[in-house]
């Protein structure tokens, strides 16, 4: 199994809501076989710009409220992205080009791990999956869609780029 530090660009936005996160870290990226990669980003931690925005940007000093974890299972059909948080909201969601996925959402209370009775479950529904790269990953491209029984949640698009 291949492991190398890589820099990352993340974006995440939203094509019909005020929601813009763009972030640039140092990630590690493990290969679990020819064509499947883990990619982990530590320490990452989202802030507000302004209270009059939606708009968020990754903080300084992620020590002030708690370590985050984000971590990609990536292959060329399908990617689950985790979102795990010591004292917040955490997340996960699988995303497959034209499959209704699935993603969690729960609330890790004082480090008590994920508790499936406070999940909340919605189905996204995704419209484009596209990763390149033909040895590593380069460039993955998300845009899929989210959804609450028949309520449309919006259109989003997720970005990484790994240099």
């Amino acid at each position: 199994m291949l492991t190398d530090h890589r820099s990352v660009s993340l974006s995440y936005l939203s094509t019909n809501l005020e929601i813009l996160v763009h972030l640039d870290a140092i990630a590690t990226l493990y290969q679990r076989d020819h064509n499947r990669f883990h990619i982990v980003l530590n320490n990452v931690e989202f802030s507000k710009i302004t209270d009059d925005t939606n708009f968020y940007f990754p903080t300084e000093n992620p020590e002030e409220n708690g370590k985050n974890l984000i971590w990609l299972e990536i292959s060329p059909f399908r990617v689950i992205m985790t979102q795990q948080n010591k004292n917040g909201v955490n997340y996960r969601h699988y995303w497959e080009k034209g499959i209704y996925g699935k993603s969690r959402y729960w609330l890790n209370e004082n480090g008590d791990g994920d508790q499936q009775n406070d999940s909340i479950y919605l189905r996204n529904f995704t419209r484009n999956l596209t990763l390149k790269g033909s040895s590593n990953p380069e460039s993955l491209r998300i845009e899929y869609e989210l959804w609450s029984n028949h309520l449309n949640l919006g259109h989003y698009v997720l970005h990484l780029e790994v240099n």
